[in-house]
């Protein structure tokens, strides 16, 4: 275990740990206001196929010698205008198609690092390192989550007409098809800028949990996104610091900690439950 204090020296915190803070948290807040429409939506799965189709890209884009954050954000993009497109169709099942693109993908990804000699040079990208982020990713990260927050909080009654009842939402004259898809670029751009985070494996789990957690407390669609944002950016700075004192990786710092307040609020709701059904049987009793 190490000594907290030799990581908030000025020169630590300046270079290395605050341009990390920040990027985190602008996209921990991304995920979680996302998180909560894919959850309801039953998509959860389009955030671990997209980072597989993410981390496939980035590998050639290694290998070739290209901009890897500039050349990925564009075709992960189009990657889930596909996979709406297919899961819209009736011959192909939403998480068949997802299945088959995200494995394609990565398999790709990892036959030309391999080749290239390029495994160690893009792993951070599997687990994720945050720290090590250049300045230049890092003020990349916060440009595009600014922009994906002002879109979501723009179109945000639109965003939770889809989200609850597509049938409705059609039937109201709202272009379900776009809202939809708008949907799909938002969390496509959180995705990719997420691996840095969490890495392509984990970065579908910054979306889901902090939005089941907030589902265990929560009721309503407003309190619920509320409570996702304060879970995910708590768990994210909380994973931070374990990370630091135990030396371990931060993304899956920041899992353990999303999954320690899942298992509370599990705790809470089943005592809230237990209450209720005992009111409600002293209620009834004659």
């Amino acid at each position: 275990m190490n000594d907290l204090s030799a990581f908030f020296t000025p020169e630590y915190l300046s270079v290395i740990l605050l341009p990390a803070l920040i990027a985190g948290v602008a996209v921990s807040l991304c995920a979680s206001f996302l998180g909560v429409s894919l959850v309801l939506k039953r998509c959860s799965m389009i955030g671990d196929g997209l980072s597989h189709v993410g981390y496939g890209t980035l590998c050639i884009a290694v290998a070739m010698g290209w901009a890897p954050m500039q050349v990925t954000i564009p075709v992960v993009i189009v990657a889930a205008y596909i996979l709406l497109r297919l899961s819209e169709s009736s011959r192909m099942r939403g998480d068949t198609a997802i299945a088959l693109f995200s494995t394609s993908a990565m398999a790709v990804g990892i036959l030309v690092s391999s080749k290239a000699n390029l495994t160690t040079d893009v792993s951070h990208y599997m687990f994720g390192s945050i720290l090590t982020m250049s300045k230049s990713e890092v003020i990349l990260s916060v440009i595009l989550s600014i922009c994906v927050l002002l879109v979501y909080v723009l179109f945000y009654d639109k965003i939770f007409a889809v989200t609850f009842d597509e049938n409705f939402a059609r039937a109201t004259g709202l272009n379900v098809r776009f809202y939809n898809l708008l949907i799909a670029v938002l969390t496509a751009v959180t995705v990719v800028l997420g691996m840095m985070l969490m890495g392509a494996l984990l970065i579908s789990s910054l979306m889901i949990f902090p939005a089941a957690t907030a589902m265990r407390l929560c009721k309503s669609f407003r309190h619920v996104v509320v409570t996702s944002v304060i879970v995910s950016v708590s768990c994210f700075l909380l994973g931070l610091l374990l990370s630091l004192w135990m030396d371990a990786a931060v993304g899956a710092s920041v899992i353990i900690m999303n999954l320690a307040m899942y298992l509370i609020a599990t705790f809470v709701n089943l005592i809230q439950n237990r209450r209720i059904r005992n009111r409600e049987a002293q209620e009834t009793r004659p």
